[in-house]
């Protein structure tokens, strides 16, 4: 039975599942500084449930593509690992259902609205209509990551608060960012599979080129809730300062393209989202 259950586990990608978690914490907190651990904890369970069942989703659906790329061939289900397609499928619909459910018995509907909605972006749009058409795929599918935020301030503010929505734009402009990084990486495997990721189509080159881009704006995004006087001291210097390092570390990637610094730029993405969306948090938790 333990061998089962650990088999199922990569299903979940649970460590991305958690950093999606962690940006609906951040926009709770955005929301209303004055934050339960009872609320924080539910908000936190129901957003892993729901993400959780996305990616099982994507697991099924992406099962033929997966085993022709050698950095996912070893996953549950083309490994064999996880046998019966249908369990899969009937895990991923028991846990966003169940996710959709307890979020507006334990928080309100609207939290419930906003994982479907981001669930469904993820599961739907990205890996069924957009993964295997368009390099747009990430950038349209990245607004899972952002529904996840409005999540998080809905469970506060039931309303649209333009604290996590601005919080949702950075989200939205950070994930061309951070996933063509690693679509650098794995350039090869995705013209192997034919995904159609930016750097498989447009070239390692031109792929940075368009991270810059795309990185600038994420930073302009970021300055917006400081310039607007939304967040405080706390969150305006965390943006400033991971902004720059981000954008030097974007520099490097267009100087020498290579899947070394590729790596590092993904990597670096890492650490501007979990340093800004920290800052986020113990910004709004001083300035109650």
């Amino acid at each position: 039975m333990r061998i089962a259950v650990k088999g199922y586990l990569p299903l979940f990608k649970l460590r991305i599942c958690s950093v999606i978690a962690f940006s609906a914490v951040a926009g709770l907190f955005s929301a209303s500084g004055r934050v339960s651990a009872t609320a924080a904890i539910s908000l936190a369970l129901v957003t892993l449930m729901s993400s959780a069942g996305a990616s099982a989703f994507n697991h099924y659906f992406d099962v033929d593509i997966d085993a022709l790329m050698q950095r996912t061939k070893g996953r549950p289900m083309p490994s064999g690992t996880v046998g019966g397609h249908g369990k899969v499928l009937l895990a991923a619909a028991l846990l966003f259902s169940a996710s959709i459910l307890l979020s507006s018995r334990l928080l309100n509907y609207m939290v419930g609205v906003h994982l479907f909605l981001g669930g469904f972006t993820y599961a739907v749009v990205y890996t069924v209509w957009l993964k295997r058409r368009t390099w747009l795929n990430i950038v349209v599918g990245g607004l899972a990551g952002s529904f996840a935020v409005l999540a998080g301030g809905a469970s506060a503010v039931p309303g649209l608060c333009l604290k996590p929505v601005l919080l949702a734009l950075i989200m939205f402009f950070w994930t061309p960012s951070h996933f063509w990084s690693f679509a650098i990486v794995h350039r090869e495997e995705y013209q192997r599979a034919g995904v159609p990721m930016l750097p498989a189509v447009a070239g390692d080159i031109r792929a940075s080129r368009y991270i810059l881009v795309n990185t600038v704006l994420l930073v302009v995004s970021s300055a917006l809730p400081a310039l607007s006087g939304t967040f405080g001291i706390v969150y305006t210097l965390a943006a400033a300062g991971l902004g720059a390092f981000f954008i030097m570390r974007n520099i490097e990637l267009v100087r020498n393209p290579s899947k070394e610094v590729a790596w590092k730029n993904f990597k670096a993405s890492m650490v501007y989202l979990g340093g800004l969306l920290a800052a986020v948090i113990i910004d709004a938790s001083i300035n109650i």
